[in-house]
């Protein structure tokens, strides 16, 4: 894929190829991501940042991205304080934006809405989440996660054992990551979730397509036992008809110390996309888990910043204008978690 000018949609757009090239462009901007080095590279850019929908790391890590490769950012969040509130449409809004920004970042509750207002953009739009559609940067970002946390083991994404856990149905950052998982070799899956949140058909079918193994459970402790990642997930009550529905399925599936060290091998990486649900009726990921090391789900929301800072660099094709403007901080602060 070109990535010059163009809409970034879903993981369909990827292959291999493309993924590697993304993940290289972020290696190389992981020190202005951690903010060891500065680039202006952007300096006079706007990025509309436009949520529909209630977001912090994604809204926030995109518009930090833009902001560190030197370029400014404008919002709107949520419906009720825009202009659809009054009844104006999609393709209005994006003709009017798009005149505005030189990228938009766009997050809305209905499916394909992100499509649709691409449609009628004159800049490029990457999607934020759709609905219970997709969340192709997430996926980007997870599976540069993956990558970082199993090459520590000298293992490949190649191989992978994972396994999937929560509401797998209503999820568009499983649905994502399901997609982009598809594009390797001998993955193997282990789906675990209540009947009623199963992932849906046509992820599985991509999956076997592709030749991975994958086996579906309600046990959460045999499903976790031999593989190299969990990724848990939580109940997506806002995409239930009734939320009342959603509450049955909270706390059915959760992770703690006491569970992770009785069936887990030694150096399980424990992601999660994040907001996870730390109310006691919930509570998917125990908070006991604070201090295990295997624990990478602040490190994972850290490599958002530097995957959409590749994507933005890509997209607006700056990549080899980067090193013009850098120069080092002139500040110090101590990032380790």
């Amino acid at each position: 894929m070109d990535f010059n000018d163009k809409h970034i949609l879903s993981i369909d757009q990827f292959n291999r190829s493309d993924v590697d090239k993304l993940f290289s462009v972020a290696d190389y901007l992981e020190p202005y991501a951690l903010r060891k080095k500065i680039t202006r590279v952007l300096e006079g850019a706007i990025l509309g940042n436009m949520f529909f929908e209630p977001s912090t790391r994604t809204r926030i890590s995109f518009g930090a991205a833009f902001n560190l490769l030197g370029g400014s950012v404008r919002e709107t969040t949520g419906i009720e304080s825009s202009s659809m509130v009054k009844g104006e449409s999609l393709v209005d809004t994006a003709k009017v934006l798009s005149g505005y920004s030189d990228v938009i970042v766009m997050r809305h509750p209905k499916v394909n809405s992100v499509k649709t207002f691409s449609e009628e953009s004159r800049v490029p739009v990457i999607n934020g989440g759709d609905g219970t559609n997709e969340h192709p940067t997430q996926a980007l970002l997870d599976l540069y996660t993956i990558k970082k946390e199993i090459a520590e083991k000298e293992k490949l994404i190649d191989g992978l054992r994972i396994a999937l856990v929560g509401d797998l149905k209503f999820g568009r950052a499983v649905h994502s990551l399901c997609k982009i998982l598809s594009l390797y070799k001998k993955i193997s899956i282990n789906l675990i979730s209540p009947k009623e949140l199963k992932l849906p058909k046509e992820y599985i079918k991509r999956f076997k397509e592709a030749g991975a193994i994958v086996k579906e459970t309600e046990n959460l402790e045999k499903g976790i036992s031999e593989v190299d990642i969990i990724y848990m997930t939580r109940v997506q009550e806002e995409r239930f008809k009734n939320k009342k529905d959603a509450e049955k399925y909270k706390g059915i599936l959760t992770l703690n110390d006491a569970i992770y060290t009785a069936n887990c091998e030694p150096n399980t990486v424990i992601m999660h996309p994040l907001p996870r649900d730390s109310r006691k009726e919930a509570n998917e990921l125990s908070l006991d888990l604070y201090k295990n090391p295997n624990l990478a789900i602040f490190r994972q929301a850290d490599n958002g910043i530097t995957i959409r800072m590749a994507i933005f660099s890509l997209v607006l094709d700056v990549v080899d204008q980067i090193e013009n403007t850098s120069r080092e901080v002139n500040w110090k602060i101590n990032r380790q978690l």
